[in-house]
Order: structure tokens, then sequence, then C-alpha cells
């Protein structure tokens, strides 16, 4: 018969009940978890400007990431692209492949992550421990093809968070990370900050944050602080979304040779760039303030918060400065902690310390 319906049905039902059974237990395990605190670090009374930290070491796989794999495991879920028995790749420098071998070993599927070969031995170990399996590329360069060129043998989904992150988070809230540091600002002397201030690894984070206070009609700001050897600061500040870099960055977790899709820079209304000796000098400082050593990321997100707080300082501003907490400090003992590893990489953190010392006892940043 001229004119026949086509019909095409490719309903599995085995498939539709693991689909359901793997989304509960993901929802499951975010509805089991607690909120993450938000930390005051110690500055002058008499200043009036309030500092704090958003602990997002507290997750279940110790950082930031935990979030973010949740989301991208649901996107990944409900896309139909997550199949059982079918391998999770990511390429991931250590944190986002933690949290992520964590949801794969919860859904029952495999899980493999490209690192580049330097990635800490800790991170490795946990990847590990959640029953993942690490796949080395010696250039971090290579992170994105590698992992493509996997999930083409395996068969498996190429989870790549790079591309991903800002759109499988829900930015107008569902509990995000920034619908929960408003929440807790609320009782606060200043509960509208006036500066957010993130660090890119995916740029899923920063995206977030901006969505988030645009749409609820925010006057914060939002600053992204950018490591060495990393490429969002010049991508933005030039315009040049094709801008690369030659190398991987130091501080893990953030800087990318390249602007990443999931970097939303205008979004964002401000970038620093910061040397990796200023983030180290930052995070051993913040374990003597809070008595909690943190990853080098946080570092970055810290001085650059700092900076900011002396800026408002100088100028006689009152408020509030938000930044974060990344991921624990034990999983870079043998990196940030080590003063032979900081001889090693030539670099001096000594008048970075002496810079945060003088802020906070003269109120002064000096030049």
């Amino acid at each position: 018969m001229e004119g026949a319906t086509l019909d095409a049905d490719r309903s599995d039902p085995g498939y539709r009940d693991w689909l359901k059974e793997a989304v509960r237990r993901v929802q499951a395990d975010a509805n089991r978890s607690a909120d993450t605190h938000l930390l005051r670090f110690p500055l002058p009374e008499r200043w009036g400007v309030h500092l704090y930290l958003k602990d997002e070491s507290t997750h279940p796989t110790g950082s930031l990431k935990h979030r973010l794999a949740r989301s991208l495991f649901l996107y990944g879920l409900c896309n139909g692209w997550i199949r059982p028995g079918r391998p999770v790749i990511e390429a991931s420098s250590g944190s986002t492949a933690v949290s992520e071998a964590y949801f794969a070993q919860l859904i029952g599927v495999p899980f493999i992550a490209v690192m580049p070969r330097t990635t800490s031995a800790e991170k490795c170990r946990l990847i590990e421990f959640h029953g993942g399996r690490c796949h080395f590329v010696d250039d971090p360069r290579t992170l994105y093809e590698a992992s493509v060129a996997l999930a083409a043998e395996t068969g498996g989904h190429y989870m790549d968070q790079f591309t991903y992150a800002e759109r499988a988070t829900d930015w107008r809230g569902n509990n995000n990370i920034a619908e929960s540091t408003f929440r807790q600002l609320k009782l606060e002397p200043h509960p509208e900050p006036a500066w957010i201030v993130a660090t890119a690894g995916t740029g899923g984070t920063s995206a977030t944050f901006a969505r988030y206070v645009h749409y609820m009609q925010y006057d914060t700001r939002i600053c992204v602080a950018d490591p060495e050897n990393s490429c969002f600061f010049e991508g933005w500040t030039t315009g040049d979304p094709d801008v690369v870099c030659d190398r991987g960055s130091r501080i893990e977790g953030i800087g990318r040779p390249r602007m990443e899709p999931s970097f939303v820079p205008g979004a964002i209304d401000r970038m620093m760039k910061v040397p990796d000796a200023a983030a180290v000098a930052a995070v051993r400082f913040l374990e003597r303030a809070i008595g909690r050593k943190a990853g080098g990321s946080t570092g970055t997100g810290l001085w650059s918060a700092l900076k900011i707080v002396a800026e408002m300082v100088a100028e006689g501003r009152q408020g509030s400065v938000v930044t974060l907490l990344c991921d624990p400090g034990d999983r870079y003992l043998d990196k940030y902690y080590s003063d032979a590893w900081l001889t090693d990489q030539g670099l001096d953190i000594a008048p970075y310390t002496t810079t945060i010392e003088t802020l906070l006892r003269t109120g002064v940043w000096p030049d």
C-alpha cells in the first residue's frame, strides 16, 4: 500500500528496568548525603569583611567533583548513553575520576579513568578503591583523543566532563552548589556576597554560580582564578576560544591546555591569573588559619579571594566573599606540602606567604 506508516520500535523492557534502578540508586545516594559546610576564614573583625569557604571536601568521595559526577551520571543515564555492562570512560586529572568511579560502582558498570601519568598516587589509589581502572597518558594534551579511542575500542561511553559539565547541572536550583551557598549565607551579616571566586577545570562550577546569581537577580559578581599553564585566562581576556598551552597545569583539578567547551566566558565578571607558588602559599596558610589541609585548587581560589578582600578593605567597603575548599590536602602530601617538590618545581612560596601575612596584619596588599 502506498503511503504506509513506517514504524521502528526499539523498546527494551529489560534495559528500562535497569535504567530505572540505576537512576534510583544515584538519587538515593544524593538523598542520603548531607550538605557541605560553609567555613569562616578568620579576618580582623574591624574590617567588616567576611570570607567563607564552601567545604566540598566533605562529600562521600572527598571533593567538589562529587556533585559534578552525580549530575553527569544522571545526564548520561537519562540520555540513554550509559548502558549496562559497558564501561564509562573519563578524561580527568583525578578528582572527577574518583567520584565517577564511585557512581559507576554504585550502578554496576565498569569505569576507566584516562589521566596524566603525573596524577597523584593517592588519587589513583582512590579510583581503584572504588572499582575503577587507571589508563595513563604521558602528554596531558592527548587525554581527549585517548578517551575517545578507548570508548570506541570498548563500546563504552566517553563521559566528557569538559563538554557536558555546564549543561548537566541544573543551574536554576535543585540544591546545586550556588543555591546551597546562598541558603547557608542567609543568617550571616552579609548574606549576598560581593564576590564568589571559583576555579576552572571544566568551567562548570563558575557557570553554575554565574547563571544562578543572574537568574536570582543578585548583584554578586563572579571571579574565576586560573593557574599557570592554563588557557582560560588568555582565552577570556583575548576573546580567542582557540588559544592553547604547550604543557599541563601543576595544580591538579584545574587549569586546562585549551578553552574547554563547558566554560562559559560571557557569564563571569572577572578573571585572575594566579602564580602556582601563590596558590601553594595560600593553601599552606589555610592550614595555619583553620587547621585544615586542602588541595592546590583551593589555594588558587583563596589567593584571589584574599586579593579581593584587600580591595574591599582599601575602599572601606564591607561585605562578604565566598570561595571553595575543593578537596582535601592529604591527596597532595607529596606535592603541595612537600618542600622537596617545591624545590624540584622551582617554586618559592616565601614572598607570597609574606603578602598574606602583611594583609592580615595591616589590611594592605603589598605591591
